[in-house]
C-alpha cells in the first residue's frame, strides 16, 4: 500500500456530478492505494456507477478533480483513462459474442506485424497474463460459447492487456454463481498480491466483508462513511447504506398453496445453438407459492422462462395457465389473458427500450389498452399520470418521467421494470 511518501494511485477530490434535475454525486472524496481492494458499497441509485464512470472518462464531473499517482489529470474519454492505467469491467460485458477471445481483447488496440494483425503474438500474451493472474481462458474460443464467469475473465484480461494498474469492477458478482464468485475472489486476491489496485462496486454485504481491505459507503450520491471489514458487521453496513436501522431477518410464515396456476408438462425446447435445452420438464406452481428453479447458468433456465413467456417455441409438451393451454402463445396473450408478469434476466434486451422515456417504458405491456389508448390514439396525459405514480411508489430515481430509460442507473432501470410488471393485477410472476 501507499506510504506517507508515496501518493495514492488514485484520488478523487470533491467530485460532483449534476444531471438535469438530479445530483448524482456531491462532493465525493475517494482514495485508492497500491495493492488495495476498496469496496464501494451502496444501494441501487446511490451514485456508485456514476462515480466510476467519471473516473473512467465516460462522464465529465460538474466539479472536482481526479489525481493519478499524485498528478491531476483530465479524462475526456475512456481512452485517456486506459492510457493512465485504469481499466473497467462493466456489469454488462462489452464483448462481441461471435468473435474469439483474442479478437475481443485486441479490438481497439490491434497489434500489427508487416501490415497484418499479429494474432499469434496477442494470443501468446493472453496466455502469459492468464497464467500470471490465474485467469484460465482459451484465446481461440468463441465468446458466445463461453460461460458467463469465463466471459468476465475475458473482460479482466482485456483491461490487463492494456496494462491496467487500477481495475474497476462494477457489480461483478451480479451474474455469477456462488462457485464463480469464489473463483473471482481468488483472482482478485492474486491481482492484489501482484500490486494491482481494485475498486469493487457492490451492494452485497457478505461479499465486501469477505474480500475488501476497506469499505466506503455511498448514500444518495454522498459519502456517508468508511468501515473496516475486520470489525464491521452486516447490520452496521446496512444501516449506513439506507440511513436507518435495518432488520436483516425475514419472518416467513408457512405457505398455504391454493389451486394450480402454472402447469408445465413434458416440455422440450431447443437452444439458440440448435441443441436440446429442455428435455421433458414437468412441474406445477400453485397460488400463494414461491417456486424456485436452481442451476448453473446454461442449463436450461433461460430457455424455460422464454418458453413459458412466449419468447421461445416449445418443441413438445404443454404450458397451461389456470388450465388454459398457452403453449406457443404470443407474449401479449400470455401477459393479458394469462395475467402474468415477467421480470427478465436481461432487461436491456427483453425488459426495456433504452431510448424510450421512463413514462413509455412503464406502459410497454399495456400502452394499447385503456386508459392509455383510445382507439388508435395514445393518451399521453394518462401515461404521464401513471408514470408519476409508479416512480413515486417504487422510488425510481430519475430527473423526469421523460428521461430516456437507458440513462438511469442500473438499479433504477431494474426498479422501473419491476414497477411496470407490478402495476396491474396478476396471478403469475416470473
Amino acid at each position: 500500500m501507499s506510504t506517507p511518501t508515496t501518493p495514492p494511485v488514485l484520488e478523487a477530490r470533491n467530485i460532483t456530478k449534476v444531471f438535469p434535475g438530479v445530483v448524482a454525486n456531491e462532493n465525493v472524496n475517494l482514495v485508492l492505494h497500491k495493492g488495495e481492494i476498496l469496496a464501494l458499497l451502496g444501494e441501487n441509485g446511490a451514485g456508485k456507477s456514476t462515480l466510476m464512470n467519471i473516473i473512467f472518462g465516460l462522464y465529465h464531473p460538474t466539479r472536482g478533480e481526479i489525481l493519478v499517482n499524485g498528478r491531476p489529470v483530465v479524462m475526456k474519454s475512456p481512452r485517456d483513462a486506459i492510457a493512465l492505467g485504469i481499466g473497467m469491467v462493466h456489469q454488462h460485458f462489452q464483448l462481441v459474442p461471435v468473435m474469439t477471445v483474442t479478437d475481443n481483447i485486441m479490438l481497439g488496440d490491434e497489434s500489427v506485424k508487416n501490415g497484418l494483425l499479429d494474432r499469434r503474438a496477442v494470443a501468446e500474451r493472453i496466455r502469459v497474463l492468464s497464467r500470471k493472474y490465474g485467469l484460465e481462458v482459451d484465446p481461440d474460443a468463441i465468446v458466445e460459447d463461453l460461460p458467463v464467469g469465463v466471459r468476465q475473465r475475458v473482460e479482466i484480461l482485456k483491461a490487463l492487456y492494456r496494462n491496467a494498474k487500477i481495475l474497476i469492477l462494477d457489480e461483478p458478482t451480479a451474474v455469477l454463481t456462488p462457485q464463480e464468485i469464489e473463483g473471482l475472489f481468488e483472482v482478485m486476491e492474486t491481482l492484489r498480491r501482484q500490486g494491482e489496485s481494485i475498486i469493487f462496486i457492490t451492494h452485497k454485504l457478505k461479499e465486501v466483508l469477505r474480500i475488501a481491505d476497506r469499505i466506503m459507503v455511498l448514500r444518495n450520491g454522498r459519502v456517508v462513511g468508511e468501515a473496516d471489514p475486520k470489525t464491521a458487521t452486516q447490520q452496521q453496513l446496512a444501516s449506513m447504506m439506507v440511513g436507518r436501522e435495518v432488520i436483516l431477518t425475514v419472518d416467513k410464515g408457512p405457505a398455504r398453496p391454493g389451486e394450480t396456476v402454472l402447469e408445465v408438462e413434458g416440455l422440450c425446447a431447443t437452444s439458440d445453438l440448435g441443441e436440446p435445452a429442455l428435455r421433458n420438464v414437468s412441474f406445477q406452481v400453485r397460488a400463494g407459492e414461491i417456486f424456485g428453479v436452481a442451476g448453473v447458468q446454461g442449463n436450461g433456465q433461460t430457455e424455460l422462462v422464454e418458453v413459458i413467456t412466449g419468447l421461445r417455441r416449445a418443441d413438445a409438451g404443454h404450458v397451461r395457465i389456470k388450465g388454459v393451454d398457452m403453449t406457443n402463445a404470443s407474449p401479449r396473450r400470455i401477459t393479458h389473458e394469462g395475467r402474468s408478469s415477467h421480470v427478465p434476466e436481461d432487461r436491456h434486451t427483453y425488459g426495456m427500450v433504452d431510448s424510450y422515456t421512463v413514462a413509455d417504458n412503464l406502459v410497454l405491456n399495456q400502452y394499447y389498452l385503456p386508459p392509455f389508448a383510445r382507439g388508435v390514439t395514445i393518451q399521453e396525459a394518462a401515461i404521464a399520470a401513471h408514470a408519476r405514480e409508479l416512480v413515486k411508489k417504487f422510488d425510481v430515481r430519475t430527473p423526469s418521467i421523460y428521461t430516456p430509460g437507458g440513462s438511469l442507473s442500473g438499479g433504477n432501470q431494474q426498479k422501473m421494470v419491476v414497477a411496470r410488471e407490478f402495476s396491474r393485477p396478476i396471478q403469475l410472476l416470473i
